[in-house]
Formats: structure tokens, C-alpha cells, sequence
């Protein structure tokens, strides 16, 4: 229903910042990484997923798509509400999530307030494939934003579908890729090493 919201930061608390849009205040729930880039008095934009659940209905928003997609992803997995998805954004960037995801690093997770070890591995547990072959969620989306669940054939491919997935774009991923020996190491070490310059970038 929105894309984005775009307009004055009127206020900001935890987990929370109000966008004025031509007179109208949108509340979005956020993460503390959104509230890092955001000032009250100037303009800001946040990408926005809307969460409709029997008579809840909130707006979710975050500074950048990466982070928004993340959270769907997260949201995606049973027994992950909106709640924890922001506990665990606003303790990790979206690559040192997708980093924690691949490696199988169930600490860095529970890291976040209220995230315990069985909802660290049930997330790895899902997740991990998901990124692995470039699917996005269960709604039906998927790589390529086709519809069509793309499984790659090689490595390169498989790398950056899970790349694409995080919502990074064709250039940056090859730019990523470049210089790394995608013939001899596996799959989760491609991924990693090109996480690691997507975040020293």
C-alpha cells in the first residue's frame, strides 16, 4: 500500500519516528539503525511495509531497502513477529545479519534483547537456504522480483541471488564479486567475502 514515506521528521522516540507529509503524521516503528540517520526538524525518507494483523495495523519504516527487506524476511519466519525483527535490526546492519545467517552464528543474534537460542537457530534454519538460492519470502516474490522462484546454477549466480535478496543492485553486486575465486571456494565463503567489501564500502 506505501512504497515510502517522505517528509519532515516531527518526532522520534524509541522504535519510533513520526513523518510529517503535507500535514499528516505518519508513526512508522523503526529500528535503532533508522533512528541513527534520521534528525527531527529535517527530511527524511523511510521505506514502508504495512502490517495488517486482525485489528492491528502499523506502518514499519525503514531508511534503507536492504533493512526493509530484511525485516520481511524475518517476519517471515514462524514465531518471528515485527517486534523481534526490529530487536534484531537494531542490533545488526543487514549484512552482519546476512553474515550471521550464513555462518550459522546463532550468538550474534541473541545478542538482540528478547531473541533466545531457539529463535537464533529457527531463523538460521529458515533463512539460510533462502539466501542460499536467492528466494526472498514465502509470499511469492523471488529474485529478480519475476514471481518465479529462481534456483541459479552456478555459484557466481547463487551468490548473487543471495545478494539481490538483501535488495542490492546488479552493479554493486558485481563490484562485489569482482576479484573473488568464485571456481575454488564454497558457496557460504563467496557470500562472505563479498558481504565483507559490500560493508567496508
Amino acid at each position: 500500500m506505501f512504497y515510502y514515506v517522505s517528509g519532515t521528521v516531527a518526532h522520534m522516540e524509541p522504535n519510533l519516528a513520526v513523518i510529517d507529509c503535507g500535514g499528516v503524521g505518519y508513526a512508522c516503528r523503526t529500528t535503532n539503525q533508522t533512528l541513527s540517520q534520521l534528525k527531527t526538524g529535517e527530511k527524511g525518507k523511510l521505506y514502508t511495509h504495512l502490517y495488517v494483523r486482525e485489528e492491528l495495523f502499523e506502518l514499519y519504516g525503514f531508511a534503507t531497502e536492504n533493512e526493509l527487506n530484511c525485516f520481511r524476511l524475518l517476519i517471515g519466519v514462524s514465531g518471528v513477529g515485527p517486534k523481534a525483527a526490529l530487536s534484531i535490526l537494531s542490533a545488526a546492519t543487514p549484512e552482519s545479519l546476512a553474515m550471521s545467517i550464513i555462518t550459522g552464528d546463532e550468538k550474534a543474534l541473541t545478542v538482540a534483547p528478547g531473541i533466545g537460542k531457539k529463535i537464533a537457530q529457527r531463523i538460521i534454519l529458515e533463512l539460510k537456504d533462502k539466501l542460499a538460492k536467492g528466494q526472498i519470502s514465502p509470499g511469492g516474490e523471488s529474485y529478480g522480483g519475476t514471481g518465479v522462484t529462481v534456483i541459479p546454477e552456478d555459484k557466481a549466480s547463487e551468490a548473487a541471488a543471495a545478494l539481490a535478496v538483501l535488495g542490492y543492485s546488479t552493479a554493486e553486486i558485481g563490484v562485489a564479486l569482482k576479484g573473488i575465486d568464485l571456481e575454488s571456494l564454497a558457496l557460504e565463503e563467496i557470500i562472505r567475502q563479498a558481504l565483507k567489501k559490500m560493508v567496508k564500502g
